[in-house]
């Protein structure tokens, strides 16, 4: 008997406006490697990770990269059922970012059915702390207010 590569397996999508980075945290968090360079996402990328929890308890992630623009929103819905939860990513230097980041948590919650999933709110980029337009006040009392937990990074 062939023993399973893994022993979970989650689905968790990544949210947020166009140009927050969220192809390139998943690059990095995936690869090790930044770019400099990322094209927009184009409907949904993919990615995977596998990760031991604790010894000998392995985990599969399922990563699905969504695209920000408006554009690809209807297709991009159909990829959130069966989420068990994601990130809602916005970049710390563009406040346009944070503003629209809780239609997003709302829209991926409504659409990961039949679970109830957990989010994460990122503040990302924040390697451009000198251009910062959203305070990590403003960040924490978000994700408080929508039952998530904050985080800042950089993929940089």
């Amino acid at each position: 008997m062939v023993e399973p590569i893994y022993d979970y397996q989650f689905r968790l999508i990544l949210v947020g406006d166009s140009t927050v980075g969220k192809s390139t945290l998943l690059r990095y968090f995936c690869d090790g490697k930044f770019d400099e360079s990322c094209d927009p996402t184009v409907g949904v990328d993919f990615y995977s990770r596998l990760l031991e929890v604790k010894k000998g308890v392995r985990v599969k992630l399922q990563l699905w990269d969504t695209a920000g623009q408006e554009r690809f929103r209807s297709i991009t819905k159909s990829y959130y059922r069966n989420s068990v939860g994601g990130l809602v990513v916005f970049d710390i230097s563009n406040r346009e970012t944070f503003d629209s980041a809780p239609r997003w948590l709302a829209e991926a919650r409504s659409h990961a059915t039949p679970r109830l999933p957990r989010f994460v709110v990122v503040g990302h980029k924040a390697d451009l702390e000198s251009r910062r337009e959203v305070a990590r006040a403003d960040g924490r009392q978000m994700a408080l207010e929508h039952g998530c937990a904050y985080f800042e990074t950089s993929a940089r």
